[in-house]
């Protein structure tokens, strides 16, 4: 059971171990404060209706794991305080319940635990390659009753894995045939390198109308690889991905290339995401939800309550950014960034910045 073993390998390496590397580029970014709001703070809302459900606030635990008790016990807790709070989450791979159907239950939890929240089922675009199609997609959605299924993109992480797949050739032909099967929204969701400009309008022309960036800056999946490969005494991996751990477009950058390129989809915001700020900063470039992950993931292995005062602190912190930015809902935040350094001539040299620009309705100044 290779695949579980590695899930294993995952979740613990990245309770235990320093996985994080790289920026997100979120200290290039601020949001323009509105001295006079003109808004009542009560009358703020936060809420926003994504993929058929309304969450509380613009946040989402993103996919991370399954496939073991462990995870299982993880999964659970993080379904019991989003439902709680009235936000969304998503599960890790479920390959592994698909190859091995015993383990099944390691993600259906999620949805006992949170029978009205958002829930994103989740598959590898490689497996798409290596004969998965309709059936396993949807095989993958009935498990957990999802409201959304994501295709995650690991081509960064499968070079530096031992038993990676390496093989993405005609990945997007490959979805185009299956799109008008799929009664569920389909996210391309990367995992921790960042979607760039033209992997988003390709994916934008197929018909996909969501996306989750998930930037570098935050958990580096080549890193987590690099542990992987010293511990099977892998020693030249191990170097090759240490050199290559902050691989990848920072989650700022990926945010604004992906709206550039897909203006009316659904983005999330991933990568990185560690406080309030950072959520804050997201929505302001561009994305429609923050995404979070490792932070959540060690919350929840330390108890609900941990957890549940995580995401409350979060909640306030956008909330508190929409009025303070005379904001009345988390539309309203979009478009209120200045950026500088790195981040903007990143965006000029990758041609993209006016089409970020242009990508969002300015709210009228008072």
């Amino acid at each position: 059971m290779k695949t579980p073993s590695r899930k294993m390998d995952h979740l613990r390496i990245t309770l235990l171990q320093d996985v994080e590397a790289g920026s997100t580029w979120f200290e290039y970014v601020k949001v323009v404060h509105r001295a006079a709001p003109e808004i009542n703070m009560k009358d703020v809302n936060t809420e926003i209706e994504v993929f058929g459900k309304k969450l509380k606030a613009p946040i989402i635990v993103t996919g991370m794991t399954g496939g073991n008790e462990n995870a299982a016990k993880i999964n659970a807790t993080i379904a019991e305080v989003v439902e709680e709070l009235g936000l969304g989450m998503g599960v890790g791979s479920q390959r592994a319940a698909i190859e091995h159907p015993e383990l099944a239950w390691t993600f259906k939890i999620a949805r006992e635990k949170a029978p009205n929240a958002l829930l994103i089922a989740n598959l590898g675009a490689p497996q798409l390659l290596k004969g998965y199609g309709i059936k396993e997609i949807r095989d993958a959605i009935e498990m957990i009753d999802a409201d959304a299924i994501a295709i995650h993109l690991n081509a960064a992480q499968e070079a530096f894995q031992p038993e990676g797949d390496l093989d993405f050739e005609g990945l997007i032909s490959k979805l185009a045939e299956l799109i008008d099967s799929v009664d569920k929204p389909i996210i391309i969701k990367e995992t921790g390198a960042g979607i760039d400009y033209d992997t988003a309008l390709m994916f934008r022309d197929i018909g996909i109308k969501a996306f989750d960036v998930s930037g570098s800056g935050g958990t580096s999946w080549v890193k987590v690889e690099m542990y992987r490969a010293l511990e099977k005494g892998l020693e030249e991996l191990a170097k090759a991905a240490e050199w290559m751990s902050d691989w990848g477009i920072p989650t700022a950058a990926a945010i604004a290339e992906t709206r550039a390129a897909a203006p009316e989809a659904t983005i999330i915001g991933s990568g990185g995401v560690r406080t309030g700020m950072d959520a804050i900063k997201a929505l302001a470039m561009g994305a429609d939800i923050a995404g979070l992950a490792l932070p959540a993931l060690k919350a929840a292995y330390r108890g609900k309550e941990e957890l549940k005062k995580y995401l409350k602190a979060m909640m306030i912190s956008i909330r508190a950014a929409q009025f303070l930015t005379s904001s009345p809902t988390p539309k309203d935040l979009k478009g209120k960034a200045v950026i500088y350094g790195p981040l903007k001539e990143w965006l000029i040299e990758r041609k993209v910045y006016d089409l970020w620009l242009g990508s969002w309705r300015r709210t009228e100044r008072i």
